[in-house]
């Protein structure tokens, strides 16, 4: 960290890195001619035909800069409080974090690193975002307890040294990069061997009936609901479309295991709606 230089922010200032089982009784309308799945793949490709997604850096950090002030509320809103329950099962995930170093890579505003700190581990929030991190101080700086460490840095180059940590996390934040193997690389490396990682991501149901009845919201009143309360609305079209683009699933665990995790898993939470992926970095 020795790299890092320090800018302002409203509410002080930030380090920052440098380098930046149910069968669904659908028979009468298979019958009558509805494929769900036709239907949802639809959906899909008429969504994205013509939407191609830009993830660089500067676009990325401007989109969750413009959402920042509203980030909490959706979240909580959208998901129906969920999202409370699916940081704390990621941060069990990592099994005994007591005493050790733990990155909360993309980080937002603190909520991860919350839960982490919350079972003992001495946690580095880290995101590219410096708004997001600005709403996350006061939150995380609260007397009687240890407060995560805040840092701005880019999830392509982190500022660590291999071998840092004893674990970390990623919620909803790696379909957001412009390389993700990349990403998956810069984590492993830092991981120390045996240590465990935790991604949440969004995901697409694999029940065919339970994903079309998925996309018809995520693709069309979702978006509706991020304009109406968040001025950067266009944040949440593009949230469905980089859902769409991420690989699912076991798509991801061989991503995961390409870069040298090992033991990987994915465990469907709410009703597929969000997958919980976990592997353990080996040694170099």
């Amino acid at each position: 960290l020795s790299a890092c230089a320090r800018v302002a922010s409203g509410c002080g200032a930030l380090p920052v890195a440098c380098a930046a089982h149910h069968e669904w009784p659908n028979q009468d309308l298979n019958d009558a001619g509805y494929n769900p799945a036709a239907m949802s793949e639809s959906l899909v490709n008429s969504s994205t035909s013509d939407l191609p997604l830009d993830k660089s850096g500067t676009a990325v950090r401007d989109m969750f800069a413009g959402v920042a002030p509203r980030y909490d509320f959706l979240n909580h809103l959208l998901s129906g409080a969920l999202d409370v329950v699916w940081r704390k099962l990621s941060a069990r995930a990592l099994g005994e974090v007591e005493g050790k170093p733990v990155l909360d890579l993309c980080c937002g505003t603190g909520d991860q690193a919350l839960e982490v700190e919350g079972r003992g581990g001495r946690t580095t929030a880290a995101d590219f975002c410096v708004p997001m991190l600005a709403l996350a101080q006061p939150k995380l700086r609260q007397p009687g307890r240890s407060a995560p460490q805040l840092l701005a840095a880019d999830a392509l180059a982190l500022p660590f040294g291999g071998e840092h940590f004893g674990g970390a996390t990623v919620s909803f934040g790696l379909r957001n990069v412009a390389d993700l193997d990349r990403a998956l690389e810069e984590i492993h490396r830092v991981l120390k061997p045996g240590a465990r990682l935790a991604v949440l991501e969004f995901a697409l149901p694999e029940n065919s009936l339970l994903r079309t009845l998925y996309m018809s919201y995520f693709l069309r009143v979702l978006p509706l609901l991020g304009k109406l309360f968040s001025p950067r609305g266009s944040a949440y079209t593009y949230l469905p479309l980089s859902v769409i683009e991420f690989p699912q699933r076991q798509g991801f665990l061989d991503r995961m295991a390409n870069v040298g995790f090992e033991d990987c898993a994915w465990r469907d939470l709410t009703f597929g709606t969000v997958c919980l992926y976990t592997g353990k970095a080996t040694a170099r």
